[in-house]
């Protein structure tokens, strides 16, 4: 049986419609998952959404509904979304299900049983919109619109003064499992400097943790004190495990969650503190094993600004897929922002790079070719023929990107890396149509020709197979067009030499190539909305 690989995104908080940032997440991590299918690991890849806490049981009495009503209407937006952007999980899991009640009442129970929970007075801050609790010293001294002042949290939201009876986690204990963690394994939280931030925060000391609310009732129920709901974020991270049957250990739980388990959260960088430290401390005091990462990645910004409901740059992502295609957006995402730290976008941005990339460099090289084999050659492969030294090295070139240098760069998560490295390729074979000029070859030496286009076939069907990670549509359309079977896709294939003898021996004929990326155009107004003006 194949390696098990589970991944998975934060679960996203619908009190409001997904954004962009929602959209990045869900796409980078679906890259993730499908370059690890590719690579022939079992991959389990999860997503879903977060729907207890105060801030919904707020939202639904704003409305005059139910929590319950606007978690399954909210809820349902991020599943569609997902399913829009073509992310292919395998669970979306909600925390309003039953088996997550369960799960979360199991874990609370172990930690229970580890001694580290007892019932005390909770008198603090606390950020609603946050759910977090913050220090008197974390918090922010500031001025309201009349002039009053006012504290907020570090994420400069509103905090209030709480008191009211709570259990508490001791967190304290953990401080220094924790420090020994990040020191033993860095590899379990990246990018560096959010390590390095988090080490810092654990070394400023921990103090026990407050993980239940009774001011309200929309959440997990306390084992034993009905009167208390679970703190939203030990309900929260508990989804991890609910989506492989825990507490069940014959469920899919005992596969991917051991202790050699290859097990991956993608996060944004604003949450980390609640998956690297909280997370595993609670996992290590109800006796579980730890994830073996946590990638913490960067915020998308709206032509450089943070978007923000008031100044009206929020962007829909379904507009942006409606209007540059899904596959151009993933592309633009995935290939323009650096993962793991901030990125910005903006309609002008979008357009430009993905004509550069995908209409006028991958796909003109792939229509070009394939039109010039359906005209020149009745659309069928050349045998017995002899490669010169420049087709070899570019078929070379084209091999070393795609089995080394772009698959090397996924597995460190670094995913423009392996765009770029990919792109430079598809450089390397324009340049080699340029230099061999297979249209001036038909008439003056039609066998070279067919070795010309044959080299770039091979090179292009190499270069598709790769790309299917960030376009999966496109490279797929592309993979139909020439012939590729769906199960000689995989990245073992790149090294299989024998899929274009077969093409040629069952006579395989191409049919009239169309267009995988045609060219993009600017939306009418969008130089200055980018999201609304496209849709």
């Amino acid at each position: 049986m194949s390696e098990p690989f589970y991944i998975t995104t934060a679960i996203s908080y619908p009190n409001g419609a997904p954004h962009i940032g929602h959209a990045y997440e869900a796409i980078a991590t679906d890259a993730i998952a499908r370059f690890q299918r590719l690579t022939g690991r079992d991959v389990r890849f999860q997503t879903g959404t977060d729907e207890h806490g105060l801030k919904m049981a707020q939202k639904a009495a704003e409305q005059g509904i139910t929590p319950r009503a606007l978690a399954d209407e909210m809820s349902q937006l991020f599943r569609d979304m997902c399913d829009a952007l073509n992310v292919s999980y395998d669970v979306f899991q909600r925390t309003t299900d039953e088996a997550h009640h369960t799960a979360s009442q199991a874990i609370w129970k172990a930690m229970e049983a580890n001694g580290d929970l007892y019932l005390d007075r909770y008198e603090g801050w606390y950020s609603v919109r946050d759910e977090a609790y913050y220090d008197e010293s974390e918090l922010i001294d500031a001025e309201d619109s009349e002039g009053e002042k006012v504290r907020l949290s570090p994420q400069g939201t509103p905090v209030e003064w709480t008191a009211e009876e709570s259990w508490f986690f001791r967190l304290s204990k953990y401080q220094q499992p924790l420090l020994d963690l990040y020191r033993d394994h860095p590899e379990f939280l990246q990018p560096d400097n959010r390590r390095n931030e988090m080490i810092r925060f654990v070394e400023g000391g921990l103090r026990d943790l407050s993980i239940s609310r009774t001011s309200f009732d929309w959440g997990v129920k306390v084992p034993g004190s009905d009167d208390h709901v679970m703190y939203v974020w030990v309900d929260a991270l508990t989804n991890y495990l609910t989506g492989l049957g825990y507490p069940k250990t014959d469920s899919d739980f005992g596969r991917y969650w051991t202790l050699d388990a290859d097990i991956l959260h993608i996060i944004g960088k604003d949450i980390v503190r609640f998956h690297t430290v909280y997370w595993p401390a609670f996992l290590m005091s109800a006796g579980l094993p730890l994830p073996k990462q946590v990638f913490g990645h960067g915020f998308l910004l709206n032509r450089g600004e943070k978007m923000s409901k008031s100044v009206g740059n929020v962007v829909d992502p379904m507009a942006l897929a409606k209007g540059f295609g899904v596959d151009q957006l993933r592309y633009f995402l995935l290939a323009d922002v650096v993962f793991g730290k901030d990125g910005s976008y903006s309609a002008e941005a979008i357009v430009t790079k993905t004509n550069a990339d995908l209409a006028n460099s991958f796909g003109n090289l792939a229509q070009r070719t394939l039109s010039m084999i359906f005209k020149n050659m009745d659309g069928r492969l050349a045998d017995n023929y002899q490669a010169e030294a420049a087709d070899k090295d570019l078929l070379d070139l084209v091999a070393k990107t795609t089995r080394e240098e772009f698959p090397q760069a996924f597995n460190t998560l670094n995913l423009s890396g392996a765009i770029e490295a990919w792109r430079r390729a598809v450089f390397a074979c324009n340049q080699y149509v340029d230099e061999q000029a297979p249209w001036a070859l038909k008439k003056t030496d039609p066998q070279r020709m067919a070795m010309v286009l044959m080299t770039l076939f091979q090179a292009i069907r190499d270069l598709a197979i790769c790309i299917q990670p960030i376009v999966p549509e496109a490279a797929n359309q592309l993979l139909d067009q020439m012939g590729i079977d769906a199960d000689q896709r995989s990245y073992a294939e790149l090294a299989n030499n024998e899929w274009y003898q077969q093409l040629v021996m069952r006579d395989w004929a191409l049919e009239k190539p169309m267009p995988i990326f045609p060219r993009l155009e600017m939306p009418e107004g969008a130089s200055t909305e980018a999201g609304k003006d496209a849709a």
